[in-house]
């Protein structure tokens, strides 16, 4: 069964930063790409970031491009999001999922971003 399960949301004030964690089970994480997608209040689902196989390349929607790193470690199955900068624009409800458009996702974490 493949299983995604985030962590690592939270309330946190602009400006601040957090780490997003998914650990992974079920298929060969090391073998795919990775995704981080997003999903604000009232709004569809937003691609973030997306990670190779390998970890050696990584790109970023211009929204969080310089203010967002995604990152892996295949010995761990895990997939990371750390997150700096943040601002109100970031809250939603974070995902990592193996397509772009996040139809294979897990069950998300809440970011919540205010003051």
């Amino acid at each position: 069964e493949v299983q995604l399960v985030e962590s690592g949301g939270e309330l946190v004030q602009p400006g601040g930063s957090l780490r997003l964690s998914c650990v992974v089970s079920g298929f060969a994480f090391s073998s795919v790409d990775m995704n981080w997608v997003r999903q604000a209040p009232g709004k569809g689902l937003e691609w973030v970031a997306r990670i190779s196989e390998g970890g050696l390349t990584t790109i970023y929607a211009d929204s969080v491009r310089g203010r967002f790193t995604i990152s892996r470690d295949n010995a761990k199955n895990t997939l990371y999001l750390q997150m700096n900068s943040l601002k109100t624009e970031d809250t939603g409800i974070y995902y990592c999922a193996v397509d772009p458009r996040g139809v294979r996702r897990g069950q998300g974490t809440q970011v919540t971003v205010s003051s």
